[in-house]
Formats: structure tokens, sequence, C-alpha cells
């Protein structure tokens, strides 16, 4: 732990540096509220900060700026608590009282709202279908060589996934599958029932497993969304950065297994190179669970340079979480 007057003048540092994105010198820093000392005491406080690896000097004649071991003290030390504004509160509340429609959509603009209430690339994990309970299953006819399977979850979330149809597969076949494979999978989860079984009628039989096999499939795939990407491009001043996080977020399945495993680590925050993601080492991520009755259905985050507003996004996350949580239950 550091001493009291290393811990005021390095939260001084990372928070002027947060908002100003300059080197941070030791006359400014003496002229803090919470600093009680000389620029000259500053100034060696600092270095010895900088030996210890809390600061760096990016140049000379520079001032210091924060390392990812210093935001790490200060996230785990220094920040305030966990609370959002009230006119954040409340857009929050408003947004989810009058969210509406498919999972789908409510999980792309939820995205969105945390982008644009961080000002940073947000990320939203949804729930895999195969571990939602199913309502109801319809096969609707788009051709004669064409269906589209429609399945209506309980949490009012719909899927769809096209099947081949073959001669003598008319809207009564249809319609027979779609009674058999709603009464054989209402309230079960699609990871949990493969097959259907038999009706003795070999197209209606034919249509179930057709169904099934590209629900399974549909079903194991996760809910990626991403939003205000293009403040990546405001965050970072080098190219080559913005072009390797943009091409990262690209990824859905790295996006997912990033968050995934900072909320299973049971970390809040990753810093830099704690997430050990190589192209996002100029990144932080700050990550909540959404939980639903109890179980992690997926997960909300915000991604930006290790110098973002560390207790407003904390902030944000945990109450866009908690809210979306609470929408999810509902249906």
């Amino acid at each position: 732990m550091l001493d009291e007057r290393k811990t005021a003048i390095l939260s001084a540092v990372v928070q002027e540096y947060i908002a100003t994105a300059q080197p941070v010198g030791s006359t400014h820093v003496a002229g803090a509220p919470s600093i009680n000392v000389s620029s000259a005491t500053v100034r060696n406080e600092m270095s010895q900060l900088e030996s210890e690896g809390y600061l760096v000097q990016p140049h000379t004649s520079a001032g210091r700026i924060p390392t990812d071991k210093g935001y790490r003290y200060f996230v785990d030390n220094l920040a305030a608590p966990r609370t959002v504004d009230l006119a954040t509160a409340k857009q929050v509340g408003e947004f989810f009282s009058a969210a509406h429609g498919r999972l789908e959509e409510l999980l792309h603009q939820t995205s969105n709202l945390l982008a644009d209430l961080t000002n940073q690339a947000s990320l939203v994990v949804g729930p895999k279908a195969e571990a939602i309970p199913i309502r109801s299953v319809q096969i609707v006819s788009l051709s004669p060589s064409a269906a589209t399977v429609v399945v209506v979850f309980a949490n009012g979330s719909v899927e769809n996934v096209g099947i081949d149809l073959v001669e003598g597969d008319d809207d009564l076949k249809l319609s027979a599958a779609s009674a058999h494979l709603s009464s054989a999978l209402n309230g079960t989860v699609l990871g949990a029932v493969p097959t259907a079984s038999p009706t003795g009628d070999v197209a209606v039989d034919r249509l179930c497993s057709a169904s099934l096999r590209e629900l399974g499939d549909m079903g194991s795939s996760d809910h990626v969304y991403t939003g205000g990407v293009s403040a990546v491009a405001d965050a970072f001043d080098a190219v080559d950065i913005v072009r390797s996080v943009l091409h990262t977020l690209e990824q859905q399945f790295v996006v997912v297994t990033l968050v995934s495993d900072i909320v299973g680590r049971g970390m809040s925050v990753a810093i830099g190179l704690e997430h050990g993601v190589e192209p996002l080492s100029a990144c932080s991520i700050v990550v909540a669970p959404v939980v639903v009755e109890g179980e992690h259905v997926g997960s909300v985050g915000v991604l930006g340079p290790t110098r973002m507003n560390y207790p407003q996004a904390l902030a944000t996350v945990d109450v866009v979480s908690e809210q979306l949580g609470h929408r999810i239950e509902e249906g």
C-alpha cells in the first residue's frame, strides 16, 4: 500500500490525465486541493511513484502519466463508490420502461444506450437461445422449396431458421409438424431436446428432424452486440491501435470469450493486458453480469482507452446490467 501522500498524488495524476489526456506536471498536482506540499516535494514523490511502476514519464521534459499498475491501484483503492447521477438513472429507467419487442432488438438498443452514456464502445452478450424455455414453434412456407421455422421463447425473444421443402410438403404437413414440435418443445430448452418422437407420418417426421437440426445450430450461438464503435477512433491518436481494436471487435468469438473470461474471474475491470488479448493492450474493459432469477444469462460492458473514467463506467455498467436483467425476467 502507498502512504497517504503518494496515494493523494497518484489519485490527482490519474484524474487529471483521464480528464485531459495530457501528461501531468508537479506544479499542477501541487495546486490540487488535496495536496498540501510544494512542487519540489511532489516532483520527488512522483519520481518515486515512477520507480515503483505507478507512473511513467513519456518524454524527458514532460509530466507523468499513469501506468496500468497505477490505474489498477486507483480502481481498487481510490475510485469513488459506484453511483450514477440522477440524469443517467432517469435515462436508464425510462429506456427500459419503454423497451418492448424482440430480445434481439432490446440487446441492440441496450448496446447503443451504453455507448451514448459512456462515450465508449459497448459490448452486450445476451443469453443463448439453447438456455431459454420455448413457448411455441411454427413452420411457415416461403416458397414451394423453402420454409422458415419460427420459435417464440418464454422471455419474448423470437428466432427463425430456414429449412428446405420437397414436393408434397403442403400447408397441412407444415401445420402438423408445427403442432408436434410445439407439443414436444413447449417449456423445454433447445439444448435439452435433440429429437422429437416420431409421428408415423414420414413427411411430418422429416420436417421435424430438419427443423430441430437447424434450431440446434442456432441455439448454440451467442447474441453479441457492439455499439459506439466509432468512439474508438476518437480515443486513440495512433491509427494502428484504432485499426487493431476495430478488427478485434469485429470477431464475435473473441468478444464473447473475452467478456466471459473477465466475468468468470470475478473481475469488473480488466486493465491493459490483464484481459490477455494483445490487440487490446491499450484498452480497459468494464463488465457486469446480467442475472435473471439467480442465473447468469449474459453480460454488458464498455471498452475504451486505459484512461477511461472508471467510476462513471463502473456505475453505468452496473445499473444497465441490473435493469436489463429485470427487463428480460419480465419478458
